[in-house]
């Protein structure tokens, strides 16, 4: 299903129907979300919250592997659709991944999963394009209402038959570790490069393409569209918090185990590094190429009426886009929340180097999406 639709190459064909098609009924679809995560971030742990959140889609995408899957990253949670071959080994995957999560790092994973005709019958419609900034990294983007649905129902705040439906049984999580090959992040956090990163969750408008086009004009980035990554910003981290992070992702028990890890994963950054410093390639591995896929394969977020993106923003033009914002939620036409920083971090989920197959999930720095959601949960609450 996934990759028999039309690409869309472009960030503007996401606003455009035309790309969409119902999910098929008996795919399964997946939502996740970090309980608590505005604590855990508040206590430093954003880069732990990231990985988890990105766990889901590393675990199902290795599991449907070669097959594309459609897949959001939220931060502190996934979405996805898995083809009905894989729902009973994906319901394990995600189950060990929740397992994981509370066992390795403390953090509270839930994960709910259902078909797509049971999130139709609770009255949502899940539609699905496919995002292909660079061919073979596809993105999926959501429409409908249907996951927007099951993922206020998997956080408890939505449809209470179809939370239990969604359920995902302790008894499937049989201890083992749940495949994460290739989710990593070796860089440093991205540095702004115009004097301000932004992370923006909107929620309600009518128009996504005008707030697009909007966001563009307002942040003086209508050139180049919406981005944070750049050859200027993009640095190996060597050692970086990451690496001790990815080192307990690695299967394997003890810390015998995540310390060998950590020391192969710190020698392939620090050769990385030296790669990029020197402008030499080695192994299929161009560092000057890397850079610009990395730039092309960033995700970007639209789900139902959610837009969440972050960007590189002038200094002096934050407050214009605060202003606009404001005045457009005091009018009823959006909710939206915006948290403001001076770097981003990154989660990459690498295929193959060689082939140019690794996307890029991006989030603002002090707490970027989950800060945003808080402001925008404030917000709603005030209504």
């Amino acid at each position: 299903m996934f990759d028999r639709l039309k690409s869309m190459t472009r960030v503007v064909n996401v606003f455009e129907a035309e790309y969409y098609r119902p999910a098929p009924e008996d795919w399964l679809a997946v939502a996740t979300d970090v309980q608590g995560s505005t604590v855990a971030v508040e206590a430093g742990k954003q880069k732990t919250v990231n990985f988890i959140g990105a766990s889901a889609i590393a675990a199902l995408r290795n599991l449907c592997a070669p097959m594309d899957l459609p897949f959001q990253f939220g931060g502190d949670g996934a979405m996805a659709l898995v083809p009905p071959q894989y729902a009973e080994r994906a319901r394990v995957e995600l189950a060990r991944a929740r397992g994981f999560a509370r066992r390795e790092f403390g953090i509270s994973l839930r994960v709910g999963a259902v078909p797509v005709a049971a999130v139709a019958k609770a009255g949502g419609t899940i539609l699905v394009g496919r995002y292909e900034p660079s061919p073979g990294n596809p993105f999926g983007m959501f429409s409908g209402g249907g996951m927007g649905l099951l993922e206020e129902a998997v956080k408890e705040r939505g449809d209470p038959d179809l939370a239990a439906l969604s359920l995902i049984p302790e008894a499937l999580d049989d201890g083992a570790f749940p495949d994460l090959t290739g989710l990593s992040c070796r860089w440093e956090p991205l540095g702004t490069q115009r004097g301000a990163v932004i992370a923006l969750l909107v929620v309600g408008d009518k128009d996504h393409c005008r707030l697009y086009r909007d966001l563009c004009r307002l942040s003086d980035s209508e050139a180049e569209g919406l981005k944070i990554a750049s050859h200027e910003n993009l640095n190996p981290g060597w050692p970086g918090e990451s690496t001790m992070i990815e080192a307990r992702l690695g299967r394997g028990r003890g810390w015998g185990g995540v310390w060998r890890r950590w020391l192969d994963v710190a020698a392939q950054t620090l050769l990385v590094k030296i790669l990029c410093k020197l402008g030499v390639s080695m192994g299929g591995f161009d560092p000057r190429r890397y850079h610009g896929e990395v730039i092309t394969n960033t995700a970007f977020v639209k789900h139902d009426d959610t837009l969440a993106v972050v960007f590189d923003c002038p200094s002096e033009r934050v407050e214009g886009l605060r202003a606009y914002l404001d005045e457009r939620e005091a009018r009823g036409e959006l909710r939206y929340g915006l948290q403001v920083s001076d770097v981003a971090l990154m989660v990459c989920l690498v295929g193959n180097l060689a082939e140019g197959r690794h996307v890029h999930f991006m989030d603002g720095g002090d707490g970027g999406y989950t800060m945003a959601a808080k402001r925008l949960k404030a917000a709603a609450a005030v209504r």
